[in-house]
């Protein structure tokens, strides 16, 4: 069973961090005040990150237990311990139950 990311991103890391990046880099995230989880990071063009904005997936572990937290254009802070190490800025949300702002149809 293939597991479906959440959300798609534009990540921000420091230079120095981006060399150290793979497919798989689970870091933990701030989604909501308080509320810090992991999440399964998944890079669409990786190997040219220094020419490019880093673009990727995020699938975060147990979803359905923060709710309706996030929206087009959040900036999500990410850690390793308390060391900030970036960014994820919210593309597009895949998994409706994150979404604050459905839309009506």
């Amino acid at each position: 069973m293939e597991i479906q990311p959440d959300v798609e991103v534009v990540f921000e890391f420091p230079e120095d961090r981006k060399k150290k990046l793979y497919e798989g880099y689970r870091p933990a995230h701030l989604i909501c005040e308080n509320c810090l989880t992991t999440g399964l990071h998944n890079y669409f063009n990786l190997n040219n990150v220094a020419d490019e904005e880093l673009k990727g997936t995020i699938t975060f572990i147990s979803p359905k237990d923060y709710p309706v937290c996030l929206w087009i254009g959040k900036k999500i802070t990410m850690y390793e311990g308390r060391s900030i190490i970036g960014y994820a800025t919210i593309t597009k949300i895949f998994n409706q139950i994150l979404n604050k702002f459905t839309e009506e149809k």
